[in-house]
C-alpha cells in the first residue's frame, strides 16, 4: 500500500514564479536555508490540488536537503506525502548529499508491469467474467492473502532479495526472456540481506507472491487509442482493441518496515552529522555514512522483493490466462512490455549545472517513474532506439498510459516523469463520500468487471478520490519529459 499524508496544512502561501504554461518555480528566498529553488509541473487544475495540502511546503522542505542539485521537484501527479511530496524527485550529490527513505516512501519500488497479449476485445468479452475470478483465485490479493503452493524459506527469501526477479525465473515462475524488459534487469546490484531487520523479514517472508491491499490492483485493460504509432509498435502494441494486462504492487510489509527501521536510525544519527532539516519526516544522513550505506543495502532488498513479487504475479496472470483460453502463454503472446520502478533512490550520472558539469547523484523517485531517452544503454535493446516505456496506472475505472523517455527528461528532472494518477482524498474522506456497493455497480455498468477482497478498498479506490490520468499524461506530454503512446482503458480489475 502507499503512503498519504493529509495534515490538514495548506500550501497558499507558497509564493509561486510562473516559467510556462506547465511549470512553475519557487524562489529559494521562500524558506531559509534552501539551496535550489522548486520546481513544479502541473496545469491550474492539478497545481490548485498541490495547494489543498502540504505538497508545496514539502517541495520547498526538500530543496534545503544537504547537496541537492538544480532543483527539488514536484511532478504533475505531486500530493502530500510522508517527507517528499508523492510525485517528487530530488538528486543529490554522492559524496556530500544524503539518502533520505522519506524521499523513497514506504512501499519501496511499488511498481508497474505491463504485459501485452494477441487477444482483442472480441476475444475476451464472452470470459470475461470468468477471466475476472480466474486471475483472484490465482493471485492472492488482500491484506493476509497467500499461495499455498509457493512458499519460500529464510534462506530463499536472502537469495530473493539478492536476485529479485531472477530468482523467481530460476523457480520455473516465468522466461528468460523478462528480467530483460524490466527496469535493472529485475535485480538491482549491491543489496544486502544482512541489512534488514528481523521484523522486516517476518513480514516479508508470508508476502512473496501477494497483490496486496490498497492501491495495489490486477487490471485487464484495451488499449483505447495509439497516439505514437510507430513507437507503440516497437513496444508490441499493434493495435486498438489489443488486450493488455496491467499489474501494480511493490514490496509489501517487508519494504514498509525497511523504511521505518532507517527512519528510526536516521532519526537518531542526524544530530551527529549536524544535519538540521524543517520537517523530522525529512530524516536523513550523508549518502557516504555507515547508516546510509546500510539503508541503500536493505533498500536494494526490497527494490528486488518488489521485482520477485511482479515476477510471480506475472507468472500466474500467464497460467490464467491459459486456462481460461486453452491455449499457452507463448501461443496468447503474453510477453513482457515492461516493468518500471515508483518509489526508488539510484545512482546515477546526470548534467547537474548550465555547464553541462557531470556529477553521480542518488536520484530519490518517490512516486515517480524513470523516462530514459533513446541511445541509453540502460534501455532493453529492443527499445533503444525510441526510447523507454513509462507506464501511467490510472484509478480503478479511469485511463491508464503509455509513454515513452525523452531526452527532455534529462535536462529537467533528472530522467524522471509522472507514475500515475495521484490521490485528490485521503482514504479516510473517500470512504465517507462513497460506499463501495455503490462504486462497484456503477463499474459494471461502465461494463467494467470488479473482484475486491473487499467492498471497502473500492470506496477507498474510487476514481473520484485520484486526479485524472489524461491530465497528468497531458502535462508531462507538453512539458515533454515523457510523451504519449497509447492510452489503455479497463475492462476488468481486481483488488486487494
Amino acid at each position: 500500500m502507499g503512503e498519504e499524508g493529509y495534515s490538514g496544512e495548506t500550501s497558499y502561501g507558497v509564493p509561486l514564479q510562473r516559467i510556462s504554461e506547465y511549470m512553475w518555480r519557487i524562489p529559494e528566498s521562500y524558506k531559509p536555508g534552501m539551496n535550489v529553488p522548486g520546481l513544479v509541473l502541473a496545469d491550474e487544475k492539478l497545481l490548485e490540488k498541490m495547494r489543498s495540502d502540504r505538497t508545496l511546503i514539502q517541495c520547498a522542505n526538500v530543496a534545503t536537503l544537504p547537496g541537492i542539485y538544480k532543483y527539488s521537484i514536484t511532478l504533475p501527479d505531486g500530493h502530500e506525502g510522508y517527507g517528499f511530496p508523492i510525485g517528487g524527485v530530488g538528486a543529490f550529490d554522492v559524496e556530500t548529499g544524503v539518502v533520505s527513505p522519506g524521499g523513497v516512501g514506504y512501499d519501496i519500488n511499488c511498481g508497474v508491469r505491463l504485459v501485452k497479449t494477441n487477444l482483442t476485445v472480441k476475444d475476451v468479452k464472452p470470459v470475461l467474467k470468468q477471466l475476472a475470478i480466474t486471475l483472484f483465485r490465482n493471485v492472492p490479493s488482500g491484506l493476509g492473502s497467500r499461495r499455498k503452493d509457493f512458499r519460500v524459506t529464510s534462506r530463499d527469501l536472502d537469495a530473493l532479495m539478492v536476485e529479485g526477479a531472477g530468482w523467481v525465473v530460476r523457480q520455473g515462475l516465468g522466461w528468460d526472456e523478462d528480467l530483460e524488459y524490466c527496469e535493472e534487469g529485475g535485480g538491482i546490484d549491491g543489496a544486502d540481506p544482512s541489512k534488514v531487520s528481523n521484523t522486516a523479514r517476518s513480514r516479508g517472508e508470508p508476502q512473496i507472491g501477494t497483490l496486496g491491499s490498497g492501491n495495489h490492483f490486477l487490471e485487464i485493460d484495451v488499449v483505447d487509442r495509439i497516439e505514437n504509432p510507430n513507437v507503440a509498435k516497437v513496444f508490441g502494441i499493434e493495435y486498438e482493441g489489443q488486450i493488455m494486462v496491467l499489474i501494480h504492487t511493490g514490496s509489501r510489509g517487508l519494504g514498509h518496515q525497511i523504511c521505518s527501521d532507517y527512519l528510526k536510525v536516521m532519526e537518531r544519527a542526524m544530530h551527529k552529522y549536524g544535519i538540521h532539516t524543517p520537517d523530522r519526516e525529512l530524516a536523513c544522513v550523508p549518502a557516504s555514512s555507515r547508516e546510509g550505506e546500510d539503508y541503500v543495502k536493505a533498500m536494494k532488498c526490497g527494490i528486488n522483493y518488489a521485482f520477485a513479487n511482479r515476477q510471480a504475479i506475472m507468472h500466474w496472470v500467464r497460467e490464467s490466462f491459459s486456462s481460461v483460453f486453452k491455449v499457452s502463454p507463448e501461443d496468447l503472446d503474453m510477453h513482457l512490455i515492461y516493468d518500471v520502478a515508483h518509489n526508488i533512490a539510484k545512482l546515477e550520472e546526470h548534467v547537474v549545472d548550465n555547464e553541462g558539469t557531470k556529477r553521480k547523484v542518488y536520484v530519490h523517485r518517490k512516486g515517480a517513474t524513470r523516462a530514459f531517452p533513446a541511445g541509453r544503454p540502460e534501455i532493453p535493446a529492443k527499445y533503444r532506439n525510441v526510447g523507454q516505456p513509462v507506464l501511467l496506472p490510472g484509478s480503478m475505472a479511469d485511463s491508464s498510459w503509455v509513454l515513452v523517455g525523452t531526452p527532455k527528461s534529462m535536462e529537467l528532472t533528472f530522467g524522471s516523469t509522472a507514475h500515475g494518477a495521484g490521490r485528490l482524498l485521503s482514504r479516510a474522506k473517500a470512504k465517507e463520500r462513497w460506499r463501495g456497493e455503490a462504486i462497484k455497480r456503477e463499474m459494471e455498468r461502465q461494463g467494467i468487471v470488479v473482484e475486491a477482497a473487499s467492498l471497502s478498498v473500492l470506496s477507498e479506490e474510487a476514481s473520484g478520490a485520484y486526479k485524472p490520468c489524461d491530465l497528468v499524461a497531458e502535462v508531462s506530454h507538453m512539458v515533454g519529459i515523457a510523451t504519449k503512446v497509447a492510452r489503455l482503458v479497463p475492462i476488468a480489475v481486481v483488488k486487494g
